[in-house]
């Protein structure tokens, strides 16, 4: 391996310890009461060493669940372009969970990822946060199912609409399971894909029947 190579290795290492000391912190005594230099200390790096890496503590919250959105998205962009755009989003979600767990084992733990998203859902900065970046990805997200279906994202409201409802379903899913006992990628996938089938007949005209 040339320099470079090993010199990149080693920065991933520092990022990824990074990232697994702050989720340990703030999943242990709370994301509001850890500071930058506590995570930098635990990893024996300067607080300037914290910085190259991450613009604040919030970004190195976020970390893992950025690289989880990413799957989803690169997922959703290779999804077969005959797949009408509520199918090209599950099973983008799905898939995406099917791998989902390697790659986050690569940096944390996954139990540790997914305790963090309870501190997240619990912890009022981080869910503002939370919203927002949801928000953002639900736009892109919408942009990406016009350009799928040669649509304009401005004049047709289906884009926006139907991300909107599949965005509602995953965020019903995730607090379900944040409130549950299993917290597995396998346990919180079935929920997902449970709820999502249940999205065409929950906004049918009569439930009754």
């Amino acid at each position: 391996m040339t320099v470079s190579g090993l010199r990149e290795r080693k920065k991933q290492r520092t990022r990824d310890t990074l990232v697994r000391v702050a989720l340990e912190l703030f999943t242990g005594k709370g994301y509001e009461r850890t500071t930058v230099d506590e995570i930098a200390a635990a990893v024996d790096v300067s607080q300037r060493t914290f910085f190259r890496y991450f613009a604040s503590k919030e970004e190195v919250a976020f970390a893992v669940q950025q690289m989880v959105e990413e799957r989803f998205y690169e997922a959703l962009v290779e999804r077969p372009a005959e797949e009408a755009p509520f199918d090209a989003m599950r099973n983008a979600v799905l898939s995406a969970w099917d791998t989902i767990g390697e790659a986050i084992e690569a940096v944390v733990p996954v139990e540790l990822h997914l305790r963090m998203f309870q501190v997240i859902e619990s912890t009022p900065a981080l869910l503002a946060v939370h919203l927002r970046r949801a928000t953002e990805m639900e736009e892109r997200i919408a942009r990406l199912i016009a350009e799928r279906e040669g649509l304009d994202v401005d004049a047709d409201p289906r884009p926006r609409v139907a991300v909107a409802a599949f965005s509602g379903v995953m965020r019903v899913t995730g607090q379900l399971w944040g409130r549950g006992t299993e917290l597995t990628v396998c346990a919180m996938r079935d929920l997902t894909e449970t709820y999502l089938d249940h999205l065409g007949p929950a906004l049918a005209t009569e439930w009754r029947d």
